[in-house]
């Protein structure tokens, strides 16, 4: 009886003991930036000027291999910080983006388009109840009260302030995020990677908000444009090209999920110039089946497709890997392919 009460003791014990380790785990959240591995090199002992025993003669020295002595600050072992840095993201039709140690920027092409960053940065600030502090519309600047960033992979969230712009550069518009201001703890930070990293993740919070503005633009662009007609034409040289009845906006909105139903990967697409990378995989014979159309002759590969503004109406080019645009024949085939797509996604 003794026996059985004693290993129910050491049972319980052990099983509290777990208990306090997985919530010590999951409070702590420092192992999620910290190395996991062997940190004997920390106990590597310093270099030593060699002893030469009394009589021995040594090669003349050559200096061009000596390890200069320094002294580094950098951090080790467990204060060693091994998260990737943060990566402004360019989810924006046609941006792209530059960082410094105390700003990022993204540089938007000068369209139509972004005619209303400043009010639409201005209302996802609202909808995030970001606390602005100051604001100047006429100069399109806003300083941001401070934010508190809660993160998976830090103990104590880290509190930042901004200084948000909108400004015109060139052919380009820039929405700028430049720091104000890091704490952590109550302490201010100074330490260029850590501000970086949180001005990243600013000007990414409003790059993922504003790219899902226009995906929910494109969308509803689709849903009313109906039905496109589609036809076959040529450029003013001659070559074969598909014209679409329907301005650019629209045919530009549409294109990804018409060029994905038959069989067209989407790898990269630049609204300004109306280019568009795709790779040709085709459909099974069911799918074309279920389309209605007969399958293309179009060989496998990768294409260019140029889509052209025509006020009213769209054009379409596709161009081979080689540089040659399709045959009067392959043309026609993908007139009717898609044209019977186009008149079946009303609603995507």
């Amino acid at each position: 009886m003794a026996t059985l009460l004693q290993k129910s003791k050491v049972m319980k014990v052990a099983g509290l003991s777990l208990v306090v380790l997985l919530a010590a785990c999951s409070s702590d959240q420092r192992y999620k930036r910290q190395v996991n591995g062997d940190e004997s090199y920390l106990e590597t002992p310093p270099l030593k000027t060699l002893n030469i025993p009394a009589g021995m003669i040594l090669p003349l020295q050559n200096g061009e291999y000596n390890i200069p002595a320094a002294a580094s600050t950098s951090a080790v072992g467990k204060e060693l910080d091994i998260r990737p840095p943060l990566q402004a993201l360019a989810l924006l039709t046609g941006s792209r983006v530059e960082n410094s140690a105390q700003s990022s920027k993204l540089l938007l092409e000068n369209s139509p388009e972004y005619s209303k960053l400043w009010s639409e940065i201005n209302s996802l600030l609202t909808k995030k109840n970001y606390q602005i502090s100051q604001k100047d519309d006429a100069t399109q600047t806003l300083t941001t009260d401070w934010i508190t960033w809660t993160r998976a992979d830090e103990n104590t969230p880290y509190q930042a302030r901004y200084r948000i712009s909108v400004s015109q550069q060139g052919y380009q518009t820039a929405l700028s995020v430049a720091n104000e201001g890091l704490k952590h703890g109550g302490q201010d930070i100074t330490n260029p990677a850590e501000i970086q990293r949180y001005t990243i993740l600013m000007l990414n919070e409003l790059a993922t908000a504003l790219n899902q503005q226009q995906e929910e633009a494109s969308q509803n662009s689709a849903k009313d444009s109906g039905a496109l007609p589609v036809q076959s034409g040529s450029d003013n040289t001659g070559l074969p090209r598909i014209i679409v009845r329907a301005p650019y906006d629209v045919v530009w909105n549409r294109l990804p999920y018409t060029l994905e139903s038959v069989g067209m990967q989407v790898t990269d697409r630049t609204r300004s110039t109306g280019a568009i990378t795709v790779t040709y995989k085709g459909l099974s014979a069911s799918d074309w089946k279920a389309l209605g159309v007969e399958a293309p002759s179009l060989s496998e590969g990768n294409y260019k497709l140029q889509v052209g503004d025509l006020d009213n109406r769209s054009s379409l080019q596709f161009i081979s890997e080689k540089g040659k645009p399709l045959t009067q024949s392959e043309n026609d085939q993908m007139v009717a392919v898609l044209e019977a797509v186009f008149s079946k996604s009303t609603g995507k």
